[in-house]
């Protein structure tokens, strides 16, 4: 006779000689089996025609009782409560992705999260300060909506040169397996798949590039297999465009059309969200809810604020430093300036550059078309730019264009175009660090032979001032020197390729000598994606480190782990570059209490000058005393063209030249009263929406919940440390953490036979692993010691039954560590059906008594918990007198039944509270919580009280 199916998520069933928990299972025609221990990895699936045709058999089955013979000491007790609660990955907690996570996040970084849930579609800008750890609070509000059901697939579109960072952050510590969409992958996955399926509809979680998705011929495909969760990292470049922009308008189409999608979970992430320019600003509000965009934010009503504070958060460092009494270690930032003066050689070759450019603007006629003019604007900056920043920078742009005849004529210019190879717009996806040939060419449509020799005489000269007679190098080589000195690992930005590769080489001359440890490798944008992180990782494992880069790697990328300290050789003309050049090592994870940021600019450099007094220094000053990065407004764009204008328009020897004299010092006083007012703008919404209606105290209950369930920290040093110990592979306390000398035999195929520095706190100094609970040596001490417990040995490692003579108590006390199971049903309508979703959801409890099984008086959980993790034997008695005591008790143990089915409809409908506490439900939602009976005894420990 077929075999009918009827067994509920959360049953226990034997099937194949083994007993497994019935899971969930979203294909009604498979069922799917865990392992009793609650060892994920070796989760089946039976097809539903197999038992009806008997070709599988599937059989109630109970959860199996402690054996007396198994009795161990109470340590062995403590060891199978942490190895049982640290296995659990759907824990009944409040947010039931804890579980799954490799890392424990700060306090404050749950705030999202919280604001997140209660929403009924997830629609959140993010725009904590640089360092405040943006990706995680992401990656928590991703791992929740999966686990709670909500969504089934996430996608996460951010520029190019973050994929490979998205898919390891997700994959390391939220556990969630990506695939990584963009030019150079694309093709590869494409082959993979079945025909006519699309890449992003085949793949279950995406993280796909941009300037990929946004292509005219991919958009309409990204928005029909759209992932119900979309993540936008460095959201800012995406708003829309104050000018007419064809790449930025493609990102705003794109996210505008997503946004416009019913029921589409969103997350903005940035650190920018106001470039200064309240239209953009507002655009980004817009894809929240479209009555946002018509705010005005300076006159907001109180019902508007409240409003938008619920899809807007925006911290400084200063309000989670030290949140809920939990202080996060930012490190302190030290900024300094180090002038060099120009060699003479040098100098004569700047000032030559300098009145030939000047010559290039002032030499315009009327004639001209605009294109023209501007052509030779944008090339007179381009020269003096490549110049200052290095010989190889001015050889490697202006040897192209000796042999140019210059008849190419333009009738339109890309302003924007231009303006990326000059200027250091933060807008882009992308930053451009090649030489600036093209810009030159649009200015030579009128050179004579003169203004060629002239071009040829300046790469001559170039080629001479490399090395010695180049201060700016040296006075770098020396500053790279004090660092290294100082064990601080620095990174030095440069503007262009060929600058980045000539300074790395002379550091590598002057610091890669025989016996030395120090590594100098330049990493820009004329490598793929995969040589910049093969680069990276080969510089990382040297002690000490230099790390030369173009600004392709400023945005985004995460270097704190192993360098303390930058360079800027080339000063940025824009100071929000400023910004992220130095937010790649200040942020949270960096161990070192202080980094270094250091300028170097020419002293005799009227243009280093200009930039530093009318743009840097007041950047820097606003992060110093405010402690939040400001953005330049928009204006300063034509700040910077009028700075540049009146130098050119000057008759004035340049070396005469100060800030003071500019005939435009209008325009640079506008520009500091815009900036000054975007400071009381920055100041003003960081206090607006910092979330403080989010009570650190409601954080604070959220989080006592969880560990209660899933263990903490100190937990999980606990386990590890017993555990190990009990195994014989102890280990040793060292000065920055516990030295594993080698793995146990059972890991050591997951973990290698090397020897390893643990700590279990971050952030974990450098060359320390951190291990948290779901880290493999803790996944596979806890599945080893369980299965070892459950399989019935006679001198099992952990211990099912205890007896434990103790001053802990005054009365004799029955402890039972139990695991309940719970079915989470929640079901919500949406605009075309009523879905639901089932979720088994577990937890580990320790509950307690004292008298007898017939009439028991309980302790509370909370003293339950604390006897067995504080009591002490103070006295032992014969093993055959503790088992005689534990077979009574076991003998009695179905008398407890009634109060033990009580307690698991007590915690069920706790459980269904604390999920209505933190998850808005509406639209019809409603959730059903069902206590699986009966519960799984694990574990019974007789606490005997002492000889007075």
């Amino acid at each position: 006779m077929a075999q009918t199916m009827n067994h509920s998520p959360g049953s226990i069933v034997t099937c194949r000689s083994r007993q497994w928990v019935i899971l969930p299972s979203e294909n009604q025609d498979v069922i799917r089996l865990r392992p009793l221990s609650g060892n994920e990895d070796e989760i089946a699936g039976i097809y539903q025609k197999l038992l009806e045709e008997e070709l599988e058999k599937i059989e109630s089955a109970t959860f199996p009782l402690p054996q007396a013979t198994s009795v161990q000491d109470h340590a062995a007790a403590l060891l199978l409560m942490d190895a049982a609660r640290l296995l659990l990955r759907s824990g009944a907690g409040p947010f039931r992705c804890l579980g799954r996570l490799s890392l424990r996040p700060r306090p404050y970084q749950l705030v999202p999260l919280l604001m997140a849930l209660k929403l009924e579609t997830v629609k959140l800008l993010v725009a904590d300060d640089v360092g405040i750890g943006k990706t995680i609070e992401a990656g928590l509000i991703a791992r929740e909506l999966l686990d709670r059901g909500e969504v089934k697939r996430i996608a996460v579109l951010c520029p190019p040169h973050l994929c490979d960072q998205w898919q390891q952050e997700l994959s390391e510590k939220f556990h969630i397996d990506a695939v990584v969409v963009r030019s150079g992958t694309a093709s590869k996955l494409e082959r993979n798949i079945p025909n006519n399926d699309s890449v992003f509809s085949y793949y279950r979680h995406l993280i796909v590039s941009l300037d990929y998705a946004k292509a005219e011929r991919r958009r309409a495909s990204f928005i029909t297999h759209c992932p119900d969760l979309v993540i936008v990292d460095e959201a800012h470049t995406c708003a829309r465009p104050n000018k007419t922009t064809t790449s930025q308008q493609q990102r705003h189409q794109l996210i505008t059309e997503i946004a416009q999608k019913q029921e589409q979970h969103l997350l903005l992430l940035t650190a920018t969200p106001h470039s200064g320019i309240e239209e953009s600003f507002l655009s980004l509000l817009g894809w929240l809810k479209p009555e946002f965009e018509h705010f005005n934010l300076n006159s907001l009503t109180d019902k508007q604020r409240d409003h938008l504070a619920n899809h807007f958060v925006q911290r400084r460092r200063a309000d989670v430093k030290l949140w809920l009494g939990n202080e996060t270690p930012f490190p302190e930032r030290e900024s300094s300036e180090e002038s060099y003066n120009l060699s003479k050689e040098y100098k004569e070759l700047f000032d030559e550059v300098y009145n030939f450019a000047r010559g290039l603007v002032k030499t315009t006629t009327a004639d001209m078309s605009h294109a023209q003019r501007r052509g030779r604007y944008w090339s007179a900056l381009a020269l003096i730019r490549c110049v200052m920043s290095s010989p190889a920078a001015a050889i490697a742009t202006l040897n192209r264009q000796v042999s140019k005849s210059g008849e190419r004529l333009l009738a339109d210019l890309d302003e924007n175009l231009m303006s990326s190879y000059v200027h250091d717009p933060t807008e882009q996806e992308q930053a451009v660090d090649a030489s600036p040939t093209v810009v030159i060419e649009q200015g030579q449509q009128s050179y004579k032979d003169a203004d060629k020799r002239k071009l040829k005489a300046f790469v001559q000269a170039a080629e001479k001032l490399q090395g010695g007679k180049d201060q700016k190098l040296q006075s770098c080589i020396a500053t790279v020197e004090s660092l290294l000195k100082d064990q601080m690992n620095p990174i030095v930005w440069c503007r262009y390729i060929a600058t980045a590769n000539y300074v790395a080489d002379a550091l590598r001359q002057k610091l890669e000598k025989k016996g030395s440890q120090i590594r100098v490798i330049a990493i820009t944008g004329e490598l793929s994606e995969d040589e910049r992180e093969t680069r990276l990782e080969e510089l990382k494992s040297y002690p000490q480190r230099v790390l030369v880069a173009t600004d392709c790697l400023s945005e985004g990328v995460n270097l704190q782990t192993h360098f303390s300290a930058v360079i800027h050789y080339d000063l940025p003309w824009n100071p929000n570059r400023l910004e992220q050049r130095e937010g790649r090592i200040d942020r949270y994870g960096q161990t070192a209490t202080k980094v270094k940021a250091c300028l170097l600019y020419g002293r005799d450099n009227p243009v280093d000058g200009a930039v530093l007094d009318v743009l840097i220094r007041k950047a820097v000053q606003i992060h110093k005393s405010l402690g939040i990065t400001v953005p330049v407004p928009m204006e300063s764009t034509t700040v910077a063209e009028a700075v540049f204008k009146s130098l050119f328009e000057r008759t004035t020897e340049v070396i005469q030249l100060s800030l003071f004299e500019f005939q435009e010092e209008s325009a640079v006083d506008k520009v500091h009263k815009n900036w000054d007012k975007a400071v009381e703008r920055e100041k003003t919404n960081r206090t607006r929406f910092a979330q403080r209606a989010i009570k650190p105290e409601q954080v604070e209950q959220e989080l006592i919940d969880s560990d209660q369930i899933l263990g903490n920290e100190q937990d999980v040093e606990r386990f590890v440390l017993s555990a190990c110990d009990r195994i014989s592979c102890s280990l040793i306390k060292k000065k920055q953490g516990w030295l594993l000398s080698q793995p146990p035999d059972f890991l050591k195929s997951t973990l290698g036979d090397k020897s390893r520095l643990l700590s279990f706190t971050t952030p974990t100094p450098e060359g320390v692993e951190y291990v948290g609970r779901n880290h493999p040596l803790v996944e596979g001490l806890s599945r080893y010691i369980l299965e070892d417990a459950l399989s019935h040995t006679n001198e099992p490692i952990a211990a099912r039954c205890g007896f434990t003579t103790t001053n802990a108590v005054q009365k004799r006390t029955t402890l039972l560590l139990v695991r309940l199971r719970h079915l989470l049903d929640s079901s919500k309508r949406t605009t075309e059906t009523r879905n639901t979703t089932s979720l088994l959801a577990e937890e580990c409890a320790v509950i307690g008594f004292t008298g007898s099984p017939s009439s028991p008086s309980w302790l509370t959980q909370l003293e339950a918990t604390s006897l067995l993790q504080q009591a002490k034997p103070v006295s032992d008695v014969g093993k055959a007198i503790k088992q005689v005591e534990i077979s009574e008790l076991l003998q009695r143990l179905e008398e407890l039944q009634p109060d033990l089915e009580k307690f698991a409809r007590e915690r069920a409908e706790e459980l269904l509270q604390s999920h209505r506490r933190v998850r808005t439900m509406t639209q019809e939602g409603r959730i059903r919580v069902t206590p699986q009976l009966p519960m799984d005894v694990l574990g019974i420990f007789i606490l005997q009280p002492g000889r007075k």
